[in-house]
């Protein structure tokens, strides 16, 4: 194998390949990227056994050919050579070394057999349809934030993907909770997906995908199994397995009704929550919200460092609640609000409350309270 290449080119391929590696794995090859040369352009594929990624890129082709390489250091060698650089990469396939030249710059590294490089096998893809990478990013970087890290309840360790019953007919659905806050957001339904099996799309993988979204008019291939998920644009292709479990009931735990509104400014509320927390013990990191008439009183009261108050306008005409939440959460859920007002549902003090921005139906969130 021989080729040659922009620096810009290898610097993103490599990037995107050597993201999906494990740092820490007992496999050498999956600490490995495949390159592989043919026609006039190069591929690049990594693994951890759960994702797979492959990204092409344009290339002067010399003579064709397979060979496997230490990902994290053809990345670090990539990303230190001059900028504008034209890149050499050649591999005689009898030395077990890939020689890596720039300019002045001349590296020889150490391969492993490209056999031994495991492929994730394609599966039947059930259902295929296309959706746009701003739409697709809106969903997934809106939800993951609720994403759980709890190993045991493997099942909440990813976003759900899913066709579900909105106001206006079928959406598409992504929906993460830790079973403490949870988000929900809809977008409109692609054609072709109408048939979808509902998937938990793992964690890693929607850091993954956020990372490739980064062309709004770019337009994403979307194919599903009932284990496998599969995202593409022209570039780069993203395999995944899915998670293997039931996602809970998620509409149980969205309160019905909340008869008691308030209306704020998302990025006051934030910062008010913000400022108070300071004095919060990091276990508890609670906060005690007290609404009146077109009134809120936040405040936060640790035995440790202090008390903390603050006042905020808000539109609020129920009767007098009081209600503590987790500080962490409260941000978390107003730092997703894109409109200017967030909208706060209330029962009473012991149930969970719904947050909507404005007046759009399309994103839900759900936060648990908490004593204080």
């Amino acid at each position: 194998m021989k080729i040659s290449m922009e620096r810009a080119n290898l610097l993103r391929a490599v990037a995107q390949a050597q993201s999906v590696v494990e740092r820490r794995n007992t496999i050498p090859i999956l600490a490995n990227v495949l390159i592989e040369a043919e026609g006039d352009s190069v591929s690049f594929r990594a693994t951890d056994l759960d994702i797979e990624i492959l990204d092409k890129a344009g290339a002067q082709v010399e003579r064709t050919g397979s060979t496997t390489v230490n990902a994290v250091t053809l990345h670090d060698i990539s990303r230190k050579l001059p900028e504008g650089a034209l890149v050499m990469l050649a591999d005689d396939g009898a030395s077990g070394r890939l020689t890596v030249e720039a300019g002045r710059s001349k590296f020889q590294l150490h391969t492993l057999p490209k056999e031994d490089f495991p492929v994730m096998a394609s599966s039947e893809f059930a259902v295929n349809f296309t959706v746009g990478a701003a739409a697709l990013r809106r969903l997934f970087d809106k939800t993951r934030f609720a994403i759980s890290t709890e190993e045991t309840r493997y099942y909440l360790n990813g976003v759900y993907m899913h066709v579900a019953d909105g106001d206006d007919g079928k959406v598409l659905r992504c929906v993460a909770t830790d079973g403490h806050r949870l988000a929900r957001l809809d977008g409109e339904l692609p054609s072709g997906a109408e048939e979808m099996p509902g998937v938990i799309v793992p964690r890693k993988t929607v850091s993954e995908i956020l990372r490739l979204l980064d062309d709004d008019d770019a337009q994403v291939a979307i194919s599903v199994s009932d284990t496998k998920v599969r995202f593409a644009t022209s570039e780069i292709t993203l395999t995944s397995k899915v998670i293997d479990g039931t996602f809970p009931d998620y509409m149980r735990v969205i309160p019905a009704e909340n008869p008691r509104r308030m209306k704020v400014d998302a990025k006051d509320f934030y910062t008010a929550v913000d400022r108070v927390s300071t004095v919060s013990s990091e276990r508890s990191r609670a906060v005690k919200l007290a609404l009146d008439k077109d009134r809120l009183q936040l405040t936060v009261n640790a035995p440790d460092s202090g008390i903390a108050e603050e006042e905020l306008p808000v539109a609020y005409g129920d009767e007098k609640l009081e209600i503590g939440f987790n500080a962490k959460y409260l941000q978390e859920i107003a730092d997703q609000v894109e409109r200017e007002d967030a909208v706060f549902q209330f029962n009473d003090s012991n149930d969970p409350a719904v947050v909507r921005e404005g007046e759009d139906a399309s994103a839900l969130y759900v936060v648990m309270p908490m004593r204080v």
